[in-house]
């Protein structure tokens, strides 16, 4: 696959590092467990949009916008890197926010929500939760059109096929460092949420003929949704390379079991997963993404869904601004 045909930005000048987990590895007295630290990706505090935002905002430039407009939950990692490369690039920047838990959005918070205003968002809209986002975010673009200015609109999570070359170049680079390595890897678990990260690294393996089997733990609908978004948009990133074939439908796979109560709504096995880690390899985890995927690792170790002799990487997609906003969970008693 040549990713050199589609306009890039760097914002990160080095590959991220694959770690052995030894000491949690050891607890869990199940397989090898590894970690790619895309936690440690560039612009303001890392994470997994930093590669989206690359190609998203040298899409942006290319077409001569002068603010970007993107739209999360009101701690949103993704809405907080998006400001971030605007700032980077010179951009002006705005943010729709929706109220996913009832009143949880408040100005004065800490974590991403105060990124947001040190990063210098010129504006931030919020909506009630379950609002059509794609229209809240086309209705901000449309007042900033009429003013004579020039915005780019980008969805969700950086989940399109731009954003999603990203997690293609993810993959690309991983494989090289397994090579590298000599580490046979045999499965990649990545969080699943708005789909890009799942679809890129999906789409990435597949499409360079590689045997792993990529797992993605859902932390915001249930598997029969989800793995239909993540197919489509497999499909579409597919057909943007120039691939013959896409993954499968049946490469697809989606475990919805860690979710809880919702998006963003702890949960007693993410809490502990979280301690865990950073009690055993003084890594940072954060309560909605990657908290609630190593709790699912964690339960298929338990379960015997891994042999044993197996060798697991874990895709590690930032985020641990956001503890800030949830320090009453962490708080021993």
């Amino acid at each position: 696959m040549d990713l050199t045909r589609f306009p890039r930005r760097r914002y990160t000048g080095y590959a991220t590092p694959i770690e052995k987990l030894e000491r949690f590895s050891a607890v869990l007295g199940g397989p090898d467990i590894y970690m790619k630290r895309d936690d440690l990706l560039g612009l303001a505090d890392g994470g997994n949009k930093t590669r989206k935002l690359e190609f998203l905002l040298a899409d942006a430039l290319t077409k001569g916008a002068d603010t970007v407009i993107t739209c999360g939950a009101v701690q949103s990692n993704h809405c907080r890197l998006t400001a971030a490369a605007a700032a980077k690039e010179g951009l002006k920047c705005q943010l729709v926010l929706e109220e996913r838990v009832p009143n949880s959005y408040d100005k004065d918070a800490g974590g991403n929500n105060l990124l947001f205003h040190l990063l210098g968002v010129e504006q931030i809209h919020v909506v009630d939760g379950g609002s059509d986002m794609g229209a809240e975010i086309n209705k901000v673009a449309a007042g900033l059109k009429a003013q004579g200015r020039r915005p780019y609109v980008i969805p969700g999570g950086g989940s399109n096929e731009i954003g999603s070359l990203g997690y293609v170049a993810c993959a690309q680079e991983m494989l090289q460092q397994l090579f590298e390595m000599g580490l046979p890897l045999d499965y990649i678990i990545v969080t699943s949420g708005s789909a890009g990260t799942h679809a890129g690294i999906l789409t990435g393996i597949s499409g360079q003929n590689a045997r792993i089997a990529v797992i993605g733990i859902g932390i915001n609908r249930p598997k029969g949704p989800q793995r239909e978004t993540v197919f489509g948009l497999c499909c579409r990133l597919a057909r943007k390379l120039g691939l013959k074939t896409p993954p499968t439908k049946e490469e697809v796979i989606v475990l919805d079991d860690y979710i809880g109560a919702g998006y963003s709504r702890p949960t007693e096995e993410m809490v502990a997963a979280v301690k865990l880690l950073a009690r055993t390899e003084a890594i940072l985890l954060d309560p909605v993404y990657t908290g609630k995927a190593m709790a699912g690792l964690i339960d298929l170790i338990q379960k015997g869904y891994f042999d044993s002799s197996q060798n697991i990487l874990f895709l590690h997609t930032g985020g641990s601004t956001a503890l800030h906003a949830y320090t009453g969970l962490f708080l021993d008693k």
